[in-house]
């Protein structure tokens, strides 16, 4: 006997990520994709950034530096896919505020697999405003390992989520006072590293570097899927607060970073972010100039840490062709380059 199941009844599941009513203290999200990093992914981050560091470019160099045959994987990739990692409990995210305690544990090199486990570790509701939908502050600890399930990144960070009810008292009022506002380079740096293939860098703190040559954001919804990255603001106008795409703010970093290259390209690599506040928007088409200042040199035996701080301004594209136009700050990057 042949039986036939009909359309009867329909079964249909709703797909999309928490409100800030669903998250709890202690949550743990792990069932992001591992992710291996390939030739493909660094092509297309260099073809968004334009970023000139010079290990993950140089296969050569590279091998003669790190000891290892497979390219460095350059350390904003890495980290846009453990923040991409990171975003099943903050699909709905109306803007994250802030990276903090941002530290590289140990080179990741192309052909090697991210994981990341996210954790719920503080909630603060915010104080409701009138003719906005209420929001929330989620901080989350996010801890990412490589195939050999060696910590290889570890940082919090803080995504604005909508309520689900406008009237919903959570009761979350947590401080964040635990939450690192620093983060220091691992204690075993340079990793072992052969630094002898580079040039000393000499620059001296205070030093402050107007990098003339702007840059356009372009291709910013392909970086935010490739890096796995879930924030409906980054490919759907209408989850925007904005009404618009917001740029992933991983984007912005990115060409700061390859401003910072430009400026001293001789860094080797990055290896920590002691903070990193988004505080304006960025929309596709925007351009973007970086101001860098040298904050402190560390001198160590054989190398250097150089700390640095990225104030990225940008305008729309309509208005870029017209110097006397005034742009907007929309990045206040702090970190941790590794020098010869």
């Amino acid at each position: 006997m042949r039986r036939t199941i009909g359309a009867m009844a329909q079964n249909r599941v709703r797909v999309g990520g928490p409100y800030f009513e669903d998250l709890a203290h202690g949550q743990v999200f792990a069932d992001a994709p591992g992710l291996t990093l390939t030739s493909g992914y660094a092509a297309l981050h260099q073809s968004l950034s334009g970023d000139r560091l010079r290990l993950p470019l140089d296969r050569e160099l590279s091998a003669a530096v790190t000891g290892r045959a497979e390219p460095l994987a350059h350390p904003t990739l890495v980290c846009h896919v453990a923040i991409g990692q990171s975003t099943a409990p903050s699909q709905r995210v109306r803007g994250n505020l802030f990276y903090r305690g941002l530290r590289l544990l140990r080179p990741v090199h192309l052909g090697d697999t991210l994981r990341a486990r996210t954790e719920v570790v503080a909630l603060r509701q915010n104080r409701p405003k009138p003719g906005r939908p209420p929001t929330g502050l989620a901080v989350l600890r996010v801890r990412v390992s490589n195939q050999l399930d060696e910590p290889v990144l570890d940082y919090w960070r803080c995504p604005m989520i909508p309520l689900r009810d406008p009237a919903a008292n959570t009761g979350h009022a947590d401080s964040f006072d635990h939450i690192p506002t620093d983060a220091e380079p691992v204690d075993d740096l340079p990793w072992g590293w052969r630094l002898s293939a580079f040039r000393p860098t000499e620059v001296q703190p205070g030093t402050i570097y107007d990098i003339e040559v702007r840059d356009t954001v372009t291709g910013a919804p392909e970086l935010a899927r490739a890096t796995l990255n879930l924030a409906a603001t980054h490919t759907d106008p209408a989850a925007s607060a904005y009404g618009r795409r917001l740029v992933y703010g991983g984007h912005t970093i990115s060409i700061a970073g390859a401003h910072a290259t430009r400026a001293l390209p001789d860094l080797v690599t990055i290896v920590a972010w002691r903070s990193c506040d988004h505080i304006g928007p960025v929309f596709e088409g925007d351009v973007l100039r970086t101001e860098l200042h040298v904050e402190a040199v560390h001198v160590r035996d054989g190398y250097q840490l150089i700390d640095l701080r990225a104030l990225v301004h940008g305008c729309p594209a309509a208005d870029a062709g017209d110097l006397t136009v005034v742009d907007k700050p929309v990045l206040d990057w702090r970190f941790v380059a590794l020098a010869r």
